[in-house]
C-alpha cells in the first residue's frame, strides 16, 4: 500500500469520526485543503461519493458509510503493524503526538519536552492544547497530560510530581480599594472575573477547608475563556481572578497579585501523563515515558 492511499484512507475515518473537516484536519496535523484534496482523490480512485457535504455539515453517504466501517479494522492492523516495527527501532524517531490543556502544558514545556527533544535530535514533539477531555486513541494521540481524576480508567498513567492547586488572586490596587475576602461567601460583593468552560457552561469556582466545600458562581464585570486573558484583567485592576496556581506564580511572587483565601484552596489531584498499554509503544514513546517517570521520581524526592 502506497503511503499517499495510506494518507487518504485516514483522512476519510478522521473525518467520518469527527465529523467535519476542520477538526479532522487538526487532528492530523493537515490543511483543510489538503484533507480535502485526499478524499478527492480516494473517492476518485473508488468512483464513489463518500461523503455529503454542505457549507455547514458534512455527513457520510451510504456507499461512505459501509466503507469506512469495513476499512477501519484494516487501518488499526496497519498502524499496529507500523508501531510494531517502529518499537524495534534503537533510536527514538519520528512524531510523537501529546495532547493537554495549557496550564499543564506549561508545566512540563521545559523540564520534560524540551529536555526530551535535546536527548533525541530525530523525534518532532506535535503538542496540542485544549480544554476539552478528548479520546486520545481515537484523536490520534500518542499521550494525554491531565490532573489524575481525569485520567481516564482504561488508561495507564505517569504521574509527574506536581500537584495542582488553585489561587485566588487580585492586584494590591483592588484589594485597596474594596478590601480582601476572608471566606469564599465574600466573593458576592466583589467583582470577579468570570471564565466559560468549553462546553459553554460557566465556571463555579470550588473551595475546601477541614472537610467543608463550597461552589461560588461569581459575578462580575467580564466572562473570558482563557487563562492568559483573565490575567491580564486582573493584573489591570479589574477583579479578582481564581487561577491555576502555575499560571500566577510568579506575580504572586512578584507581588504583582497578592493571594487571598489561601486556606481554603489545597493541592488537588497530581498531574499525570497518560497513555494506552499498546503491545508495541515505539521508541520515542517508550523514552519520552521513562524520562516522565525520571522525572516524577525526581519531584516525588524534593517534596519529600
Amino acid at each position: 500500500m502506497s503511503r499517499l492511499l495510506l494518507n487518504e484512507l485516514d483522512a476519510v475515518v478522521a473525518i467520518a469520526r469527527a465529523g467535519s473537516f476542520r477538526a479532522a484536519a487538526q487532528g492530523l496535523g493537515m490543511s483543510t485543503t489538503g484533507l480535502s484534496n485526499a478524499v478527492a482523490k480516494l473517492e476518485a480512485r473508488v468512483g464513489v461519493r463518500l461523503f455529503n457535504r454542505t457549507t455547514r455539515s458534512v455527513s457520510l453517504t451510504d456507499a461512505g458509510r459501509a466503507f469506512v466501517e469495513q476499512v477501519s479494522p484494516a487501518l488499526r492492523d496497519i498502524h499496529g503493524a507500523l508501531d510494531a516495527a517502529r518499537s524495534r527501532q534503537a533510536t527514538p524517531s519520528g512524531t510523537l503526538r501529546i495532547n493537554a490543556f495549557a496550564a499543564g502544558a506549561r508545566e512540563i514545556i521545559s523540564p520534560l519536552v524540551l529536555a526530551f527533544l535535546r536527548r533525541h535530535r530525530e523525534v518532532h514533539v506535535d503538542l496540542v492544547t485544549e480544554g476539552r477531555l478528548v479520546d486520545i486513541v481515537a484523536d490520534g494521540f500518542d499521550l494525554g497530560l491531565r490532573r489524575a481524576d481525569l485520567v481516564p480508567a482504561d488508561m495507564i498513567a505517569v504521574p509527574l510530581g506536581r500537584p495542582q492547586r488553585h489561587a485566588v488572586v487580585a492586584s494590591p490596587a483592588y484589594f485597596e480599594r474594596q478590601g480582601k475576602p476572608g471566606v469564599p461567601t465574600d466573593l458576592a460583593r466583589h467583582s470577579c472575573i468570570r471564565t466559560r468552560l468549553p462546553n459553554g457552561a460557566l465556571f463555579r469556582w470550588h473551595f475546601e477547608k477541614r472537610g467543608e466545600t463550597v461552589q461560588i458562581e461569581v459575578t462580575g464585570p467580564i466572562t473570558l475563556d482563557e487563562a492568559s486573558l483573565a490575567r491580564v484583567a486582573v493584573l489591570d485592576g479589574l477583579g479578582i481572578g481564581y487561577f491555576l496556581e502555575q499560571d500566577v506564580r510568579d506575580d504572586i511572587e512578584a507581588r504583582r497579585l497578592i493571594r487571598v483565601l489561601d486556606d481554603w484552596t489545597p493541592p488537588i489531584a497530581d498531574l499525570c501523563l497518560y497513555y494506552p498499554g499498546r503491545r508495541n509503544p515505539s521508541a520515542a514513546l517508550k523514552a519520552f515515558i521513562a524520562l516522565a517517570r525520571e522525572l516524577g521520581r525526581k519531584k516525588g524526592r524534593e517534596a519529600g
